[in-house]
């Protein structure tokens, strides 16, 4: 749809020293905007005949303070409100919007490029804002990430979040730092020549200071509900407005904020049976937007569902989003590497789940899970492997279990580096978690910091139902003691300890090999085989580009395994082997040097990673 004619949503800057307030409230009868400083005074706003309010003022500076009244009663914050000084509840603040931009030259990066590292704002410091985390950035360029995602920002109560329990879309979290925080850092990674992801949550709205319905009913439907409540309207009467909104919002991290991808939360929650869905307009007025910046700007779906429609193109009936999160990928891998089988775990522990995985994208492509107790997924054989983003540890991954527990804590030093190298060596685009690339050991659980006792208390119980799937024992960390927040914190000083130290050193080996190794740097399936060996779980992969070939191979084994290979005819030297001395492993098993005539058997050392390219 053209909403070429609808009014921008908050408090917009429109030159000559004006700004434009505009909401939607078609079933409000008046409303104002109630300047609270540095002046008091109020402002009528005119109502539209899509039942936008909007107006103009010249006596607001940035800074100025304000709320909606609503029918001259009821005071509330912009639901897109640029800044919330004073949080949930407090007044919308207007935000200056000029930036000093050090980023002309900057235009993003080819998705193949995209090397991600994901983290949380306020754990990824002492400090806990956005600032804090600049002084990180060469660090993290010289390791070898090329993008940081951060988990969403979106004004949430108190200063405890996850980010997840956002009311104000458009709005930076104060204790981060707010927008122009937000700002500085996005200007600081593109100085640094890294791209910045940015999580966002389309599926749902937080209790706790959500007063969107004191604007309109419409913004919610009770046709569907969602894990977290009422689902937002995007199909159903009055939903175009609904939609412009959240269309809005992406368009204002991508044209204000300088964000270069956005990753959107859990999808498969985004309810709409509507023939032209949210998410396809979305990606197309995003695109649209992209091009006239002369950027490259992607949308990156987080879904269950393994739905490949959301990345297929448009032009072949898909939605024609960018790269979508592939949890069948880690799924597989951590079933493979701990045995768990609870929970969503009960799909998978086959060898062949990771094989199918790692060769397509997904594991369950149409096939019946037990879990679901019906069939699952849709084939993604024929979907560019860049269009994928594989981890073994995430945000949800982690903080969804029981304490929070990193894969540190269930696997040894060597399946670490195995999974390292599964995971950065693929075709895909590899995602890590914030210390990760070091063995952080603090743990990542779920916290807030509500202010209503009946919705703690709610959250609690809520976490306790989530986890009966599984056979975890022990007690949930409570979510709302700041405790809780305070130990999944990183401890950066640990990545300069022995063992920590190997470790990163063997990341930074990994995304060095993924960048100037030709035949790891291209990212197609069909320059591509991957075998797998059930009884020895073993991983062969073969790939090759015009300048040369390389050979994965991986023991996922406990047990050494001698397997007969099909390596290619000619003279292959090893380039990495997780189990060397530099590593901290026990000694490689495998020769400098292969000559092959089309098949070698290889001793193989358990939980093992080994790479050969090919000499001419």
């Amino acid at each position: 749809m053209d909403f070429s004619r609808r009014p921008g949503p908050g408090a917009t800057y429109c030159g000559d020293g004006r700004y434009q307030f505009c909401v939607w409230a078609p079933q409000i009868e008046q409303l104002e905007v109630q300047l609270i400083s540095p002046t008091y005074e109020r402002l009528r706003l005119e109502k539209d005949d899509l039942g936008y309010y909007v107006g103009t003022s010249a006596s607001v500076v940035p800074g100025s303070r304000y709320f909606y009244r609503l029918n001259g009663v009821l005071e509330r914050p912009d639901p897109a409100s640029r800044s919330q000084p004073e949080g949930v509840h407090g007044p919308s603040e207007v935000v200056d919007a000029e930036f000093s931009w050090e980023d002309d030259g900057w235009n993003g990066l080819a998705l193949r490029a995209y090397i991600i590292y994901e983290l949380h704002v306020g754990a990824y410091t002492q400090e806990g804002t956005f600032d804090a985390v600049i002084p990180h950035l060469q660090e993290l360029k010289d390791l070898g990430i090329t993008a940081v995602e951060i988990m969403p920002v979106g004004q949430f109560p108190g200063s405890r979040n996850w980010g997840y329990d956002g009311v104000y879309p458009f709005a930076a979290q104060n204790s981060y730092g707010g927008p122009q925080g937000l700002k500085r850092l996005v200007n600081a990674c593109h100085r640094t020549g890294l791209a910045v992801i940015l999580d966002v949550v389309y599926n749902h709205l937080g209790p706790e200071g959500n007063y969107l319905n004191d604007f309109s009913p419409y913004y919610f439907t009770e046709r569907y509900k969602t894990p977290w409540g009422s689902a937002l309207n995007f199909d159903g009467p009055y939903s175009d407005e609904v939609r412009h909104f959240f269309v809005e919002n992406a368009r204002y991290w991508v044209a204000d904020c300088h964000i270069d991808a956005l990753r959107l939360d859990a999808v498969h929650a985004i309810l709409d049976h509507s023939p032209a869905p949210f998410l396809e307009e979305l990606g197309a007025n995003v695109h649209k937007l992209a091009s006239d910046l002369n950027r490259r700007v992607y949308l990156m779906p987080e879904s269950a569902a393994n739905d490949v429609r959301l990345i297929r193109s448009r032009e072949r009936g898909g939605y024609g989003l960018d790269a979508v999160w592939s949890d069948d990928f880690h799924h597989a891998l951590r079933a493979l590497l701990t045995g768990e089988h609870s929970g969503y775990y009960e799909d998978y522990g086959q060898f062949k789940h990771l094989v199918d995985a790692y060769r397509d994208g997904f594991a369950y492509s149409g096939e019946y899970s037990q879990f679901r107790k019906r069939r699952h997924g849709s084939s993604a054989k024929d979907i560019p492997a860049e269009r994928f983003i594989v981890f073994s540890q995430n945000h949800d991954q982690v903080g969804n279990r029981l304490h929070g527990d990193r894969l540190t804590h269930s696997v040894c030093f060597e399946a670490l580096k195995l999974t390292a190298a599964t995971v950065v060596l693929s075709h895909f685009i590899p995602l890590i978690f914030m210390g990760e690339e070091y063995g952080e050991t603090a743990p990542f659980p779920y916290f807030i910091s509500h202010t209503d006792p009946g919705l703690i208390e709610a959250v609690r119980r809520g976490r306790r139902a989530e986890f009966a799937a599984f056979q975890w024992q022990g007690e949930i960390p409570d979510p709302q003691d700041e405790a809780t927040f305070l130990q999944a914190q990183l401890r950066h000083e640990a990545r300069h300890s022995e063992g920590h130290l190997v470790l990163y050193e063997f990341y930074r080996e990994l995304f060095g090999l993924r960048k100037t190794i030709p035949a790891l740097a291209n990212l197609n399936k069909d320059a591509m085989t991957v075998r797998g060996y059930d009884n020895e779980q073993v991983l062969f992969v073969h790939r090759w580009s015009e300048d040369g070939q390389a050979i994965i191979i991986e023991n996922f084994s406990r047990a050494e395994a001698s397997v007969s290979l099909p390596i290619p005819d000619g003279h292959w030297r090893k380039i990495l082997d997780s189990t060397d001395k530099k590593w901290q492993g026990s000694g490689s098993s495998t020769p400098k040097d292969l000559h092959s005539q089309g098949a070698m058997t290889l001793s193989l050392v358990p939980r093992s990673a080994v790479v050969f390219t090919s000499i001419e």
